[in-house]
């Protein structure tokens, strides 16, 4: 079993084979998910780009710039 100590601050020091087991490195984020009333697992916050691949489903169509700022300026009329 690995440990850390918790200092003064509040803070720890994941061991080296916890933060290479999860894929972490120098600015990495973690979460602290509840799994059960006092205990936590911990998860990587941090995902790949290549993860987001696939999230918005079927490929957008192309918009001219001018297409934009006209939705732009009809959404901007709405809001008034």
């Amino acid at each position: 079993m690995t440990t850390a100590t918790v200092t003064s601050k509040g803070q720890i020091t994941l061991p080296a084979a916890v933060r290479a087991s999860l894929g972490l490195e120098a600015g990495s984020r973690v979460e602290f998910v509840e799994v059960s009333p006092g205990q936590f697992s911990i998860v990587p916050a941090t995902s790949p780009v290549a993860a987001l691949k696939g999230m918005l489903g079927k490929p957008a169509r192309p918009v001219t710039v001018e297409a934009m700022n006209a939705a732009i300026a009809a959404q901007g009329a709405k809001a008034r």
